[in-house]
């Protein structure tokens, strides 16, 4: 993730900017909870940038916490920070760079003007992406987006422990003349001159009319904090490469519910279905999805038992955030990260591809290359008016295969939401979501914790995938799970 480290922080940090660093408060704002920086605008408004409290039994690594802590450092305003709209892909967003190097070198008005308008090759004349801001949009004629849903899949993914990779997301709000003047009018001009992207066009003509009259968004509470001063969103990062028809499908039944049959036709998700001990699922799996001629030839020649274990994994627990989220844009959005891994006494180590090579010094020569993927798309989520695919296409109903931990976990979260526990309290309070919108995580919970248990008492379930042991030694012996979960 490219995200400044300390040093680089305090480079982009106006002296202007009004920062309280780790400031407990008990409410931050249309309820969103956590830490808060503030930041005082070239006009004197204070935005907010929220670290949300973590989840209860949630597991967050020191690279989570410190990404997060960085993101609530980036001033908008300061002289070596650039704000661009993103004008390519469906949905409006704001790319934030650094520009304290490279040609524009600390002239932030320079890099505004000239090279936003380059689109994605804007990043190449700035030092660094610092973050990329999304809020919400969900108007006639665009791409359904919610800010809310990187952060619940952010914070969720970390309370089941998932092998797949999500992205740190914080909550941030920023003044709405400010937003019109600096990137929705560009944005609206910019992605006018681009047929291609005509929702991501028309979600910026939304933006400027609701910066200019709030009200003109419905529900105006999904894109302004409660004084109409600000709009609010979220920050993150999603670096990765886009999967083709081997994971995302060959979606050539359309958007909706045909993209995601097609989705149940990949290979590993084939492997997930198969009754039969994981190594022969995984060749199952394999042998039947290569006769799409499309996904064959994205699968490519060598695809390893190890990778295809790793494929499953993520793709169930990818399946059931969806499905407790409501998600309705997931198929041909999943992307990976390519990593080296190898074996090291008892331990399994690895190293990101991008950086390594076997043989270099730090990675051994046996080494095997994996892709990892990453769930970086996760802003159709949340919102009741959602279609969930993965409930629609019956997804969890076909699993054969699924990790005992996180079987676990979701038989905990249904337990505490059903009796309003902790993370029931913590969800209720820590997303600004709306009464409807938490019972839609509730009952979805209660109705994936129902499936899966069923399967499990029917003695279908198989509790074997756990990638990093197979990689290990090259087997699983399945895990005794009570079906309850105790």
């Amino acid at each position: 993730m490219s995200v400044p480290g300390p040093r680089r922080i305090r480079s982009v940090l106006s002296s202007a900017a009004l920062v309280i660093a780790s400031l407990q408060v008990a409410q931050a704002g249309d309820q969103v909870q956590g830490d808060e920086t503030r930041f005082e605008t070239p006009a004197g408004t204070i935005e907010r940038c929220v670290k949300i409290a973590p989840v209860p039994q949630g597991t967050y690594s020191k690279s989570d916490r410190k990404t997060e802590s960085d993101y609530c450092s980036i001033d908008f305003y300061a002289p070596a920070v650039a704000l661009c709209p993103k004008t390519w892909s469906t949905s409006p967003g704001m790319m934030i760079y650094d520009v304290a190097s490279g040609p524009y070198a600390s002239d932030r008005a320079a890099f505004e003007r000239n090279a936003c308008k380059e689109g994605k090759s804007a990043r190449n004349l700035a030092g660094d992406t610092l973050a990329k801001y999304k809020v919400t949009m969900n108007q006639s004629g665009t791409s359904g987006t919610f800010s809310p849903s990187p952060l619940l899949y952010y914070h969720f993914s970390r309370y089941f422990g998932t092998e797949v990779l999500v992205p740190v997301a914080v909550w941030r709000t920023m003044d709405s003349t400010l937003h019109a003047a600096e990137v929705a009018r560009p944005g609206l001009a910019i992605s006018g001159h681009n047929r291609s992207a005509r929702m991501n066009h028309e979600g910026w003509r939304y933006l400027v009319a609701a910066d200019e009259k709030p009200q003109s968004y419905t529900p105006v509470d999904d894109l302004f904090t409660a004084d109409r001063t600000q709009i609010y969103g979220v920050l993150l990062n999603s670096p990765g490469h886009r999967y083709g028809s081997e994971i995302n499908g060959t979606r050539k039944s359309g958007w909706g519910k045909g993209q995601n049959n097609d989705f149940q036709k990949t290979p590993a998700f084939l492997a997930l279905r198969s009754p039969a001990p994981l190594p022969q699922a995984i060749a199952d799996g394999l042998s039947e999805g290569r006769k799409d001629p499309q996904i064959s030839k994205d699968l490519g020649p060598d695809v390893t038992p190890a990778q295809m274990a790793f494929w499953m994994r993520e793709i169930s627990e990818i399946v059931l955030l969806d499905f407790i989220f409501s998600q309705q844009d997931r198929v041909g959005n999943i992307d990976f990260t390519p990593y080296y891994y190898w074996v090291e006494g008892d331990d399994l180590k690895h190293k990101k591809a991008k950086h390594h090579e076997p043989g270099d010094g730090s990675v051994p020569q046996a080494a095997i290359l994996l892709r990892r993927t990453n769930l970086n798309d996760n802003d159709a989520g949340g919102r009741v008016q959602y279609a969930n695919f993965a409930k629609s296409t019956k997804m969890l109903e076909k699993f054969r295969h699924f990790d005992a931990g996180v079987y676990r976990r979701l038989m905990a979260l249904n337990t505490d939401l059903a009796a309003q526990g902790p993370v029931y309290q913590w969800t209720e309070n820590s997303f600004g979501l709306t009464d409807r919108q938490v019972q839609q995580v509730v009952k979805n919970t209660q109705l994936a914790t129902d499936i899966l248990r069923a399967t499990c008492d029917r003695g279908e379930l198989i509790f074997d995938l756990d990638p990093r042991m197979f990689l290990a030694k090259g087997s699983v012996t399945p895990q005794e799970v009570s079906c309850d979960g105790n």
